[in-house]
């Protein structure tokens, strides 16, 4: 079972293997959300379904979201459905990869855990380390198949741990609290905001831009680079107190993922993030006058 990365040899070698195998292909672009659909129909691994950020990994409902801010996560109840929809099951090993340095694949990798399903795994290096390592590619939509039997996939218990606004307005100053914004730090720091009504960040948080994560190839760092980076942002604080988030709880998954190579364990996410935070009246938020980075890039 891949349960964090996966290489595309170790991906090429389940598809030799008979074993029950789920590609997702969650490409996406925030300034134009068709692009994604576009990118998947002109190449994707063979057998992925396209996973697409606003139509199957958040809420549109206002009646079924399981957070706020900009992209709301859907319940877990849509989620399983979908999932069962088409044809995943408890043994099935989920593949989730795109374009963007693991941006928008981290989200179903992060879904798929918070619907009890710990068979998943990021493609290191996305569709580009595929293609570059000889991985085959087809084009067009996702080849039409049967529905899987009802019942196929099952909603278990939680693996992830989902926080919400008022977790953390009523927690802010607790030393047993440590929030990491992913935001770019030009964001982070309230020099520009391109999308959300209120540039700063949440009072006591620390900043790790989530392209941080990757190296220069592409791909994650090696675990032994992940946790010194990480441990000198916490500089002392406990891995076990963190609690991720970024503008709308999509890019702050690589930070998680990152943790979790890393070998600092598994921690939580504020999904609402700073898109819920500054439109909540009555929180404050922050500022911080330092001199920008190369890293100052608006990201989601």
């Amino acid at each position: 079972m891949y349960t964090t990365l996966i290489t595309p040899n170790e991906l090429r070698a389940l598809q030799s293997h008979s074993a029950p195998l789920q590609l997702f292909d969650c490409s996406f672009e925030l300034a134009n959300p068709a692009a994604g659909e576009a990118q998947f129909n002109e190449a994707h691994i063979p057998g992925a379904l396209h996973a697409h950020l606003d139509h199957h990994l958040s809420s549109h409902s206002a009646d079924d979201r399981a957070s706020g801010g900009r992209h709301p996560l859907p319940s877990r109840e849509t989620l399983a459905a979908w999932l069962d929809r088409i044809g995943l099951t408890a043994d099935t090993q989920a593949v989730v990869y795109d374009r963007q340095g693991a941006n928008y694949s981290g989200r179903l990798w992060w879904m798929l855990k918070w619907c009890g399903h710990e068979a998943v795994a990021v493609l290191d290096g996305g569709l580009q380390a595929w293609l570059a390592s000889g991985g085959a590619a087809e084009t067009g939509p996702a080849t039409p198949r049967s529905p899987g039997a009802p019942g196929g996939f099952v909603l278990r218990d939680p693996l992830v741990r989902l926080v919400d606004t008022a977790a953390i307005a009523s927690r802010l100053g607790d030393p047993a609290l440590t929030l990491v914004d992913a935001r770019a730090a030009a964001r982070f720091r309230g020099e520009v905001e391109p999308l959300d009504p209120v540039a700063g960040h949440i009072p006591g948080a620390l900043n790790r831009p989530f392209v941080d994560n990757i190296g220069a190839d592409g791909c994650f760092k090696p675990a032994a680079q992940l946790r010194a980076e990480f441990e000198q942002l916490l500089a002392g604080r406990a891995p076990s107190t963190v609690i991720h988030h970024c503008g709308s709880g999509v890019s702050a998954i690589p930070n998680l993922l990152g943790m979790e190579v890393a070998g600092l364990g598994r921690s939580a996410l504020y999904a609402g993030s700073w898109s819920e935070w500054c439109n909540t009246p009555g929180l404050p938020c922050a500022q911080s006058q330092v001199a920008p980075t190369a890293t100052d890039t608006p990201r989601g």
